[in-house]
Order: structure tokens, then C-alpha cells, then sequence
């Protein structure tokens, strides 16, 4: 199974990356920085909330119901004639599902370091979910995760990668790094925190990864 990061360098991330940008009137490359930061936050989150069986039965209904992956076989008539309300209403909630109350502080700190504002980062993530919710539909599809006991897998094995070499590895293991800076499983505490000066790293830690991916 393809990781959401080689997701994203493929024809059907670029398509994605480039759709996103020209919907939300910010920069194509910026906007591809932030979404191989923000997907993985998001999936990351997601991982944690189907750890329940009720949060795993929640999303197993979400992806095999009306985020069945379907989203991705008209990406040009999505962007074409431009992202309705309908898509962005529907990734605004999707958003406050899964990031909760933590939210402002995620898009806070994932624009500190995509260089944009919090406001253009809310308004890309609110297209992107309902994509990202689409290719998770799509995956559970074609691997036949057909219950939630399939999630934690499927979440795994997009976060993971069939690729165990090159850039991939090395962005994944610098997000799994930063998504759980101190280590206690709690995910977006963690980015949250470093927002608000809670989990200061020097250059050598988190922050030096951050600058190099993001080249500041």
C-alpha cells in the first residue's frame, strides 16, 4: 500500500496539490509543503480516535457510506467548476471531528511552519479532508477493510508506506517525531504544545527537522 506522502508525489497528488492551490487562491507550492505536513497530522489523529471500537466504527461508516473514495473520480469536475459549500461544510466538520478542540492550535502551528496564516491553512484543510477521507474510502476498497477491525491497518499502512527508502521515510519518521514530541502517545497535545511554547526543541531536535523540511 502506497504511503499518503508518495500519495502526494504521484499524478493524483499533484492533481490534488495543484486543485487545492487554485480553489483556496494560495501559492502551489506552499500549499503542497503544507498538505504533506497536515495530511499525515490529520491521519496520525484519526489513528488515535479509531483506537476505540466506537471511534473505529465511526469512521468505518464514514468511508463506506458517503466518503467512499468517489470524490477522486471527478477531481476536475471538483476543482473545475469550483469547491462548492457543500465540500467545505462537509471537511469543516470533518476537521472539528477529528482534531476536536485542539484544532485552532494544529492550523496555527502547521502555518508557522508552511509559511502561511492560520486562515489560509483552514481554508486548504477544509478542502483536503473530504479528499483525504475519499482516498482512505478508496483504500479500504481496494484492500476489502469491509469492519472497523481493518482501520488501525489501513490508517497504518497509508502512514507507513510501501517505501522504506529515500525522502518518504525520512519525512514519516521526522512527523511521527513531531506528532508525539514527548513521547506519551498523545498526538496532537503535542503539536498543540509547540505552538504555545510547551515543547521548545533545540536545533538539533524537533525545530532543527522542522527548518530543514521546510527550509527556514
Amino acid at each position: 500500500m502506497a504511503g499518503i506522502l508518495e500519495l502526494l508525489n504521484s499524478d493524483l497528488g499533484k492533481s490534488i496539490i495543484s486543485g487545492v492551490a487554485g480553489s483556496t487562491g494560495q501559492d502551489q507550492a506552499k500549499t503542497g509543503g503544507l498538505l504533506s505536513m497536515a495530511l499525515p497530522v490529520l491521519m496520525k489523529a484519526m489513528e488515535r480516535n479509531a483506537s476505540t471500537p466506537q471511534g473505529a466504527e465511526g469512521l468505518m461508516g464514514a468511508i463506506s457510506g458517503k466518503h467512499n473514495g468517489s470524490i477522486l473520480d471527478n477531481l476536475g469536475g471538483l476543482f473545475g467548476s469550483g469547491v462548492n459549500d457543500e465540500v467545505t461544510n462537509d471537511g469543516d466538520k470533518i476537521l472539528g471531528h477529528v482534531l476536536g478542540d485542539k484544532r485552532a492550535g494544529v492550523e496555527q502551528v502547521l502555518g508557522q511552519k508552511a509559511g502561511m496564516d492560520s486562515g489560509a491553512v483552514a481554508s486548504i484543510l477544509k478542502v483536503a479532508a473530504p479528499i483525504l477521507m475519499g482516498v482512505l474510502g478508496k483504500q479500504a476498497s481496494q484492500t476489502g477493510v469491509s469492519s472497523s477491525n481493518g482501520i488501525g491497518d489501513l490508517l497504518g499502512g497509508l502512514l507507513g508506506g510501501a517505501s522504506q527508502s529515500g525522502a518518504v521515510t525520512q519525512e514519516q519518521t521526522f512527523l511521527e517525531k513531531m506528532l508525539d514530541s514527548d513521547g506519551d502517545g498523545s498526538i496532537i497535545d503535542d503539536v498543540a504544545g509547540m505552538v504555545l511554547g510547551q515543547a521548545t526543541k533545540g536545533q538539533g531536535g524537533i525545530g532543527g527537522l522542522l527548518g530543514g523540511l521546510f527550509g527556514k
